[in-house]
């Protein structure tokens, strides 16, 4: 066969071109390519959010008035979750995934239309009753706040309940997306969603004051959670009737796997509640643990997040062909990627938390003794980034292999052993033992939960790459003992000047003992992050 000539050569495809695919709503990805275009619209998204909680912390401070605000998000957040298990994508994920599979189109419409009709249903018939009797279940979380903060908590609370409606159909029609492999419009919805809370504040904040945000939060829902991912599934020719067909073996299958999801706590949900619950007795303190947390999420949102979102298609696709060999495998290759970069991340997050906290937040009504505690808050939530970010990634292992229960009944374990240990640390240590027994509920969590699949023969730990594993820990620990004795040498007091310098110092420093402790290690993970495998 003769050779092409120059003109049959396919042309090289073009960086701007590759970007533009990258980008497109209708592309379906590889586990690989979505996990960068998840990286880059997450670390976007919590770019907004940080101008979010800039222009908050900049026009209300860290007062009564915040924690109100931030308290208003508890019962509609626990609505959600007690009603749809606040994961209605993660667990449709794997049955419309395992009817695409099958070329089973038509009874994956036929349950779509199933679990958005009916459970849209339950959900407004719980917002309503939520909107009724609002009052008595928030005095359950929220006794401590004085009269007219408890008052204005409840205002914000019945604005922020209807948007429910909108992240629960918004998620179920974000999975159809997701099974197809078509994450776009998926992860620019939170981006929207801040968007909305900062125009609200931004527009009428002169006028109705913190209410403002709220409003925002819920116009924001509706564009950025629903509308978006609405149209971008009808485009793909997802149809939608209402049905209310109870008897649909998919959807009693959907409500089998979600009921331990909706029954259960998770740590992983709870530890936010918890928090604004022993927090709540002091004023300002529920705003500074959310000020630390949200800065804290950043690196969770792009190693365990993104990963997390990115492999669950593909994990459910694996288990449903029965292979469970590669399913293991791929799991394993995973975590060991996360555990790996998560460490070394964590280190450098310790050393810097007080310039980066201090850049970040404080201006307006935020004074640098405020970043002083959210530093002290976000330097132990660092030390948890390994398995915030690894826990991820095993409960999407039992999600994909069709089973809820066993992990929420280990989580809800661990979350009600947990609550003597939040109550005993911040009676002790007060807001810095919350953050201290968030770290241990997590670690209990994800080590748990990593037992339990090596238990079924899922995902062996003895397989994970624990040489590399340990190196990355070593490596770690040293750089980030370099970089604090480095930062001794500058003053920080107030002065964004000594801020930059700090911060600068210590990336240096950080950044040349990991590349040297790497090298010097015959470390296998930069290459290894960088396989698209």
């Amino acid at each position: 066969m003769p050779a092409p000539s120059d003109t049959e050569k396919v042309a090289p495809v073009s960086f701007f071109r590759r970007l533009f695919r990258l980008f497109h709503p209708s592309r379906e990805h590889t586990a690989f390519s979505a996990t960068v275009l998840l990286v880059s619209t997450i670390l976007l998204s919590r770019i907004v959010g940080f101008l979010r909680d800039m222009y908050i912390a900049w026009v209300f401070g860290a007062t009564k008035i915040t924690d109100a605000y931030l308290a208003g998000f508890t019962i509609p957040d626990w609505v959600n979750y007690l009603v749809a298990g606040g994961t209605a994508s993660i667990t449709f994920v794997s049955i419309y995934t395992r009817f695409l599979a099958e070329k089973r189109e038509d009874e994956a419409r036929k349950t779509f239309s199933a679990v958005i009709t009916i459970m849209t249903v339950v959900l407004g018939i719980a917002v309503i009753a939520a909107e009724i009797f609002e009052p008595q279940l928030n005095r359950l979380m929220f006794s401590k706040f004085d009269p007219q903060q408890f008052a204005l908590c409840v205002h914000l609370t019945r604005i922020l309940l209807p948007a429910q409606l909108f992240f629960y159909v918004g998620g179920v029609v974000s999975a159809v997306l997701l099974s197809r492999r078509m994450f776009l419009l998926p992860a620019i919805g939170p981006i929207v969603y801040n968007g909305g809370i900062i125009l609200g504040g931004l527009f009428f904040s002169r006028r109705i004051g913190i209410s403002s945000l709220a409003y925002g939060a819920v116009a924001g829902a509706f564009v950025g959670i629903f509308l978006i991912n609405a149209i971008g599934a009808a485009k793909t020719g997802v149809g939608y009737r209402v049905s209310f067909d109870f008897r649909n073996r998919a959807f009693l299958e959907w409500v089998r796997l979600s009921i331990p999801l909706m029954l259960g706590v998770s740590l992983v949900t709870a530890d936010d509640w918890i928090l604004r619950y022993f927090a709540s007795g002091s004023s300002g303190d529920i705003t500074r643990l959310n000020y630390a947390k949200r800065l804290f999420q950043v690196p969770i949102a792009v190693l365990g997040q993104a990963a997390s979102q990115a492999s669950l298609p593909f994990f459910a696709r694996l288990f449903g062909e029965k292979k469970l060999k590669e399913f293991a495998e791929s799991v394993n290759a995973s975590i060991y990627r996360i555990v790996g970069a998560s460490l070394l991340v964590s280190s450098l997050m310790a050393v810097s938390a007080l310039p980066v906290l201090d850049l970040v937040y404080r201006r307006g009504h935020l004074q640098f003794a405020d970043s002083e505690a959210n530093a002290v808050y976000f330097f132990w939530f660092s030390i948890s980034l390994v398995f915030w970010a690894a826990q991820g990634l095993y409960a999407r292992a039992f999600y994909a292999a069709g089973n809820t229960l066993t992990p929420m009944i280990a989580s809800s374990i661990i979350t009600i052993a947990s609550l003597p240990l939040y109550s005993a640390l911040y009676h002790s240590f007060f807001a810095v033992g919350l953050v201290i027994a968030s770290d241990i509920g997590i670690a209990a969590n994800c080590l748990i939960t990593a037992f339990l699949l090596d238990r079924r023969n899922l995902v062996p730990a003895r397989d994970l790459e624990w040489k590399e594993i340990g190196k990355a820990l070593l490596v770690s620990i040293v750089a980030g003992l370099l970089s604090w004795k480095i930062a001794q040498l500058v003053n920080l007091a107030g002065s964004r000047v000594a801020d930059i310098k700090v911060l600068g110092l210590i990336l240096a420093t950080w950044c040349g003992a990991v590349a040297f402790g790497l090298w010097i290690t015959k470390s296998q993970l930069p290459a290894d992050l960088r396989r698209k495998s």
